[in-house]
């Protein structure tokens, strides 16, 4: 059995950057199209639950059930695309003009994180993160006058989510795809879907779709990268 070393070269790693968001407005429970999110500056993943509750016997502490896990987070971003407007409660009664106060449409959304390590630093690779069945919340605006110290206002949401089906395995509303562990072909595959191509529109595939995509790669050939 090989004996346990630290802080070898090459194995110091660090997540880091939020990038290439694209929002998916849901569509009959399906994501057909994306759109670019420019101007993201941030999401906080916030799970919640999985709270445990102690069962006692005997003067002892028997056992221990967990609750459900719940999936949240907080987008931050300078602006939004057009087409999170239903998302985030507004409608267009008329040409350039917007009502508040209405239904939110769910919506996934993707974006990529940074991985970096002490030798490439931040071209050691990436994650992917897909976010499914998410609804967001009513955000504070606050505008205040141009000064001589001039700065944009930040919008920020906050997401729940509702799981869904995944097979062989609880539902869930999150997935993260690690580009130093997964197949390059496959991943390649995965962000034609993500992003789009000249010929097909950008779509968020579910789950199954993505276990699917991955578990059908015969060797793995990481990729690395940005």
């Amino acid at each position: 059995m090989p004996k346990l070393t630290w802080d070898e070269s090459g194995k110091k790693l660090y997540e880091t950057g939020t990038d290439r968001g694209v929002l998916y407005p849901q569509v009959d429970g399906k994501y057909p199209k994306g759109v670019a999110w420019n101007g993201l500056t941030g999401v906080t993943e916030s799970p919640s639950g999985a709270d445990a509750t102690a069962f006692w016997a005997d003067n002892i502490k028997y056992n221990e059930l967990r609750a459900a896990e719940e999936f949240g987070a907080t987008v931050e971003a300078y602006t939004y695309p057009d087409e999170f407007a239903e998302c985030d409660g507004t409608a267009e009664a008329a040409p350039g003009v917007t009502i508040g106060q209405q239904e939110r449409k769910p919506f996934g959304l993707s974006y990529r994180t940074v991985i970096g390590n002490d030798t490439k630093k931040n071209d050691y690779g990436y994650k992917i993160h897909l976010i499914y069945n998410a609804t967001a919340s009513p955000s504070e605006r606050a505008y205040t006058t141009i000064n001589d110290s001039p700065e944009a206002i930040t919008f920020s949401w906050e997401l729940t989510t509702t799981p869904i089906a995944v097979t062989g395995h609880k539902a869930t509303a999150c997935i993260t795809i690690d580009s130093t562990k997964v197949d390059a072909a496959k991943l390649k595959q995965l962000e034609d879907l993500l992003y789009g191509t000249e010929d097909k529109e950008a779509s968020l595939p579910t789950p199954d779709e993505v276990i699917a995509l991955f578990g059908a790669a015969a060797e793995s050939t990481p990729s690395t990268g940005a």
